[in-house]
């Protein structure tokens, strides 16, 4: 079975997505997700000038040796362009490969370790009482995990809260460059003990609690954060501080029991490694599309299982179904699988343009037998929109220093 033909699309149903279609001589064809939110034309370029030319003729069954083809390669390894474009590839190797098998991947992977995916929702909120109100709502559909972010009281923006902008491109108003927002520890730390207080208060400890800090705080802040969280036993405490350093988290770890979550931004195995062998973190939150796709992301999976941390793929909604359908068939078959974010299947274009058959029922998500990654694409609808250049925000100081957003 030869790659005949390999097709990059570049649509936008609410947000930008990278949409990559192998064709194979045999006319059997597999989907894959490529999106770098705000670096989206970078990947198209990535593939269509570098990746596409060398894949054509090739035996689409080696994943294997193409995994390994496009990352030795190219010499010039990693990074978030790079690891998606090998991801896109692989995703869709992987979704040949079952459907010339009529098996779902997860079978090809092993089979299953569980009956359904565990999920975790979004509760974001204009103030503590706003996003414990739509804590309850998720509640009350059946959720167990609950993230909650309120607005920062003395910030004119926070991240996770968009106030009455419905996306990031209102947020850039007519121009199409990054929105700049202030950051301030301090008024961080005045709120934050009071939404977990209130939330044990209101809703017991009958469901869990996650809560992102985005990497806004330093090391000895993440760690006096996360002496100050211990009491309300957070499920995990996610991207408290960056880890380019990974002895960070030596700090952060020593000084508070709160499980610690990272790794969304991380795009190989090596990003990671100290951080999962030195047992500093319980939670490994890679993603297929931005980690070189299922062969590189099991292989995590499978070197995290051996330090006892689990797995918790970033599921934000910058990733698109493709990637999401990647995931479930991770989570499915991984023994060391912990809790899959998830944001919803997004608005009626996005469910025009990509289709799929999983079902959400008390905070658990759950696959078909479908071959493949079980989800197809509909080209013609993703002409009908077109990509929009858009940015994610940037982060200053109050005093203008830039930081991390």
């Amino acid at each position: 079975m030869k790659i005949a033909e390999i097709k990059v699309f570049v649509s936008c149903p609410g947000r930008n997505f990278v949409t990559v279609k192998v064709l194979t001589d045999t006319g059997v064809y597999g989907l894959g997700d490529a999106t770098v939110n705000g670096r989206e034309m970078s990947v198209v370029a990535y593939l269509e000038e570098h990746v596409v030319p060398c894949l054509i003729g090739r035996n689409a069954h080696d994943i294997e040796d193409i995994w390994q083809y496009l990352y030795k390669g190219a010499y010039w390894r990693k990074g978030p362009i790079t690891m998606a474009a090998i991801a896109a590839i692989d995703m869709a190797l992987w979704d040949i490969k079952g459907k010339a098998a009529n098996l779902p991947v997860y079978q090809l992977l092993g089979g299953k370790s569980r009956k359904g995916v565990t999920l975790y929702a979004h509760a974001n909120g204009e103030n503590i009482a706003d996003t414990l109100d739509k804590a309850e709502g998720l509640i009350e559909q059946g959720f167990k995990v609950i993230r909650l972010q309120s607005a920062v009281p003395g910030l004119k923006v926070t991240y996770g809260v968009l106030g009455d902008k419905k996306d990031y491109f209102e947020l850039q108003g007519n121009r199409p460059l990054p929105p700049e927002e202030e950051w301030s520890t301090q008024k961080y730390f005045n709120m934050i003990v009071d939404l977990f207080e209130q939330a044990r208060e209101r809703f017991g400890y009958t469901v869990d609690f996650v809560h992102d800090v985005h990497s806004r705080l330093t090391p000895i802040e993440s760690a006096k954060l996360g002496q100050m969280l211990e009491k309300y036993n957070l499920l995990f405490l996610e991207d408290a501080s960056m880890a380019e350093n990974q002895d960070n988290y030596k700090l952060i770890r020593q000084k508070t029991s709160t499980p610690l979550a990272i790794g969304e931004t991380y795009n190989t195995i090596w990003d990671c490694k100290d951080l999962i062998q030195n047992q500093l973190i319980d939670y490994i939150r890679t993603a297929a599309t931005h980690a070189g796709g299922i062969t590189a992301l099991r292989r995590i999976a499978d070197y995290a299982s051996i330090y006892n941390v689990k797995t918790a793929p970033h599921g934000a909604p910058d990733l698109s179904p493709v990637c999401f359908a990647a995931h479930m068939h991770l989570n499915i078959w991984a023994p060391n699988f912990g809790i899959q974010e998830f944001v919803g299947f997004g608005n009626e274009q996005l469910q025009k343009l990509f289709k799929h058959d999983y079902r959400v029922e008390n905070g658990m998500a759950y696959m078909s037998d479908a071959p493949g990654l079980g989800i197809e694409f509909d080209e013609d609808a993703a002409t009908e929109y077109p990509y929009k250049r858009s940015y994610l925000p940037v982060s200053r100081l109050e005093d203008g220093t830039l930081w991390n957003w």
